[in-house]
């Protein structure tokens, strides 16, 4: 049995009944949040989907990790394939009462994770050359897109935890924006997927961050050179997903 199925009693759902089929772990997370105007969001999401608000509001994460332990169901991890940094850009949808993640893009320092998960999940991955390194000041985290599919984005931020570890209460901001359990992706063709993914309740700290360089939205017309309404860290978070499957709506 995988480790994070020892929780289950948090899941706003139940989970798939058949088997999971890869698992990852995420460390030295950061997530960083900006309240932008939800016409901003909606206009970049399908038609289907929902957006989903937290008190009338709709956010946008920057979410820079790093993966590790990363393989399939049955197969042991591989040390040169199964550790890269990973950086996410996403918001928060519903779709038939299942609140979920959609992601505008997700980079990745393993080509050959980029193109699987592209594959497999349907998910917009870009490879890019990227480093995250602990230092004094916390962890000193850059990437560069070098995908030719992509533009030219980039990440240059130092973060680290501020304050003792909490679970986030249900019905508050970190709960909203955190307790996710599944993903939406779409096919080229349009059809749209759900992914269903399972963790631990997330063990969360507040966090500062000092971004130096970040043009991860500027290609989705979204303005976040501001500083982020909200940070939190993660030290650990072990995940298992699903194969995705066709929403119908």
């Amino acid at each position: 049995m995988h480790p994070s199925l020892l929780s289950l009693a948090h899941r706003p759902w139940p989970q798939p009944r058949q088997p999971w089929i890869i698992a990852q772990n995420w460390r030295d997370l950061l997530f960083a949040h900006w309240a932008v105007p939800a016409q901003a969001l909606r206009r970049l999401l399908p038609a289907t989907l929902e957006l989903d608000h937290f008190n009338q509001q709709a956010w946008i994460g920057i979410v820079p990790f790093v993966m590790t332990n990363v393989r399939l169901r049955g197969t042991p991890a591989i040390p040169s394939f199964s550790t890269f940094p990973e950086l996410n850009v996403r918001t928060y949808v519903t779709a038939n009462g299942k609140p979920g993640v959609w992601f505008f893009s997700l980079d990745a320092a393993n080509r050959i994770a980029v193109e699987l998960a592209r594959l497999s999940f349907h998910l917009p991955y870009f490879h890019g050359r990227m480093q995250a390194k602990s230092g004094s000041a916390g962890i000193i985290y850059s990437s560069r897109r070098t995908d030719r599919r992509g533009g030219d984005e980039q990440l240059e931020v130092t973060y680290g935890a501020s304050g003792p570890s909490f679970e986030a209460k249900h019905g508050t901001l970190e709960y909203f924006l955190t307790e996710r359990y599944c993903l939406y992706a779409q096919r080229s063709d349009g059809e749209l997927l759900r992914g269903e993914i399972h963790h631990p309740p997330w063990k969360l700290q507040h966090a500062q961050a000092s971004f130096a360089l970040n043009t991860m939205t500027k290609n989705l017309a979204i303005d976040t050179a501001t500083s982020p309404s909200i940070l939190h860290f993660s030290k650990l978070q072990q995940m298992i997903g699903w194969p995705p499957s066709k929403l119908r709506v």
